[in-house]
């Protein structure tokens, strides 16, 4: 019945935290941490910022909220891509330590090194989402499907009580797709390196990079699909998940729970 103002407010609450959380921002919270060091964060930043350090810990800092310094050095932030060479990197790798993020979640204060910076990126996305579906909800919807981009958020079933279809993209042909999920109440969230990359000297290099080396993640895998009720977990495993590869992702996934997941391996063999 309020449909339409049930989408504003769903909107308008993607956009405060986008407002929040973006980096290209210099009025965010997130860039006055970075520039600052210390900040007594919102709520929500807060909320990001704890679940964040609890995920790069469980996943041994494969999840790295710090990594903002080695996508800058690749042109990822501003488009103006570059290959850094391996000195510019060895210097840089040793700025995105997140074990030296300090955070207080009963202050909610939040304190950096000189030369770290933040960048949730792997993250907000689904944290969005699950606002977002928060905001639908309280305004009386009981069924409806969000697209933000490598991200769906679905809110109960279709209105005739079935689960909704969301198909995952063939990574090669992004016209065509490799599977369906059946889904209700729940986040699905894709990571590959087909969303966001460059081409130099007929090479790929794409933005998701691995905080070991600095380099576009090479694991063996072309993208990887995880579904749950939390976007903001989906988002950031599946993240992780495109890092670690295969083998640890099943190991990770195994002991974890409440998650299910889908794995595209270079090899193309499809793992659920």
């Amino acid at each position: 019945d309020n449909a339409k103002e049930a989408v504003a407010k769903a909107s308008a609450r993607i956009n405060e935290l986008d407002g929040m959380l973006s980096t290209g921002n210099s009025d965010s919270e997130v860039s006055k941490l970075n520039s600052e060091k210390e900040l007594k964060l919102s709520e929500d930043v807060g909320n990001i910022m704890e679940r964040s350090l609890e995920i790069s810990e469980s996943t041994g800092g494969v999840f790295n909220p710090a990594i903002y310094p080695i996508m800058q050095l690749w042109g990822f932030d501003t488009k103006n891509y570059k290959v850094p060479n391996k000195k510019e990197l060895e210097s840089t790798l040793k700025n995105i330590n997140e074990s030296k993020i300090k955070y207080d979640s009963k202050t909610r204060v939040a304190k950096l090194d000189k030369k770290m910076k933040i960048d949730f990126g792997g993250i907000a996305k689904g944290y969005a989402g699950d606002e977002a579906a928060v905001a639908l909800k309280n305004a009386g919807v009981k069924s409806a499907i969000l697209s933000l981009g490598g991200n769906i958020q679905t809110v109960g079933t279709k209105p005739d009580g079935s689960d909704w279809n969301v198909a995952i993209k063939d990574p090669e042909h992004t016209d065509q797709y490799m599977g369906v999920l059946k889904v209700s109440n729940q986040a699905v969230v894709t990571s590959g390196g087909y969303e966001r990359y460059f081409e130099q000297d007929g090479k790929k290099y794409w933005h998701i990079l691995d905080p070991k080396t600095g380099y576009p993640a090479q694991s063996g895998l072309l993208s990887v699909t995880v579904t749950g009720s939390s976007g903001m977990e989906c988002d950031a495993l599946s993240t992780a998940f495109f890092v670690m590869g295969l083998e640890k992702a099943i190991n990770y996934y195994q002991n974890y729970g409440g998650i299910e997941a889908v794995f595209l391996t270079d090899t193309k063999e499809v793992w659920v």
